[in-house]
């Protein structure tokens, strides 16, 4: 039965990103979490990759203290700024990015090429993201809740739901299209 299952392609797919994605989550939360900086090292480098955006956009940065090595907060002269947590700085699509990469059936070539390309788009997409945020602080800090819980929410998963369209609908499955053409004449 369970060899059944395995030969239909959207059975497969759903068994094998389970698998992944649960195997994922228990050694994140069990392991890397806990025994390792890799929150940390992601939300400094939001942190940089900000304040430096900012600054080059001209607007001056406040230096916020923080206690320890790792910066998780920062934001526009004079406002209260941001603070980046673990789950928002985008680990998590990470993982259902690279979950959905490796279930869903493609060229090994492409993969090899297509899954950093989105890993850099979801990292530069969360700091465009923080950046908004930071500058949301700064002109109008009421408006920072709902354009954090909803609006960026939705352009975030929007775009990692779009690097999987163009993936189905692009590489996933052997183009037949002459195939199919000289079929229909």
């Amino acid at each position: 039965m369970f060899r059944r299952i395995l030969q239909n392609p959207f059975a497969r797919f759903l068994f094998l990103s389970t698998f992944l994605y649960l195997s994922w989550y228990f050694t994140y939360e069990f392991y890397l979490k806990e025994n390792t900086l890799i929150n940390e090292y992601v939300i400094d480098n939001l942190v940089v990759l900000g304040e430096g955006s900012l600054n080059l956009m001209g607007y001056e940065t406040t230096n916020y203290s923080e206690d320890g090595i790792w910066r998780i907060h920062f934001g526009v002269a004079g406002s209260n700024g941001v603070t980046i947590g673990a789950p928002c700085d985008g680990i998590v699509l990470f993982a259902l990015f690279i979950v959905f990469m490796v279930s869903y059936p493609g060229p090994i070539k492409h993969k090899l090429w297509y899954l950093p390309m989105g890993l850099l788009t979801i990292h530069f997409l969360n700091v465009a993201r923080v950046i908004g945020l930071a500058l949301i602080v700064h002109y109008n800090e009421s408006w920072l809740s709902f354009n954090h819980d909803y609006t960026f929410t939705l352009v975030v998963y929007g775009v990692v739901f779009g690097l999987w369209w163009f993936w189905i609908n692009k590489f996933s499955v052997p183009h037949s299209s002459n195939k199919s053409q000289n079929e229909s004449t």
